[in-house]
């Protein structure tokens, strides 16, 4: 007598722990497949978005022209612009308030600081539930084998006499638990280490340019006071 040892069969036929174990890990996968793709968009957004800006914010134009054309909606694609607009607006608003100086660059670079945050916020999104799959799956997936073996073994003792034959089938269905966990964790495990580079990078880029623009900010104060008093002189 043979033995229908495919897959399908054998996760058919699988206990109903087992099986709920399968559903649970192959749910898991699916579900970060989706995030990792998705992930993949938002950083390549990102990536041209930042690079599209610096391009323009560095080519020498008016910080005011590049405000405008960063507000508007087919031009707003990227974090760095957010960051760009919050602390620029802030500039703007305090200059017209007549603040001091300090006062002006120190509320413009907080602005950028508290954008940069939300930006962090949106490219860590999903990179927790990733972390978690490529963690726990394993267990998951040795939990559903322990118990698909157990049962197996617990089937052959009203048996008298066991061979291979009565053995595999058990042995394969809890198998299959542990290679859908390894299914579900090692894609999870990798993009998440894969993303967070990703964001770190991201995040470094964006400091650096809030630096550059303070500076630029703070030049751009001091260049306005000289003229002041010059002209009053």
């Amino acid at each position: 007598m043979s033995v229908d040892l495919s897959i399908t069969q054998l996760v058919l036929d699988a206990s109903l722990v087992v099986q709920l174990v399968m559903i649970i890990l192959l749910a898991a996968s699916i579900i970060s497949w989706a995030a990792i793709f998705r992930k993949i968009q938002t950083f390549r957004q990102a990536q041209r978005g930042a690079s599209a800006f610096e391009a323009r914010f560095w080519s020498g134009g008016n910080l005011s022209e590049i405000y405008t054309a960063s507000e508007q909606p087919a031009e707003a694609s990227g974090g760095l612009e957010r960051i760009f607009g919050a602390g620029f607006r802030e500039f703007s608003r305090m200059r017209r308030n007549d603040a001091d100086a300090p006062a002006i660059v120190d509320t413009a670079q907080r602005a950028m600081r508290v954008a940069l945050s939300r930006e962090s916020e949106h490219m860590e999104t999903h990179l927790p539930f990733l972390a978690t799959v490529g963690s726990t799956s394993p267990y998951v997936g040795l939990f559903g084998t322990v118990w698909g073996i157990m049962n197996a073994f617990l089937a052959l003792g009203g048996r008298q006499q066991a061979t291979l034959a009565t053995v595999a089938p058990g042995i394969a269905e809890a198998l299959i638990a542990t290679a859908l966990g390894l299914f579900a964790a090692i894609p999870a495990v990798i993009a998440y280490n894969r993303f967070n580079h990703r964001s770190e990078r991201l995040t470094n880029r964006y400091e650096i340019f809030i630096e550059e623009f303070t500076t630029i900010l703070q030049r751009h104060l001091h260049q306005g006071q000289a003229n002041a008093r010059v002209a009053e002189g």
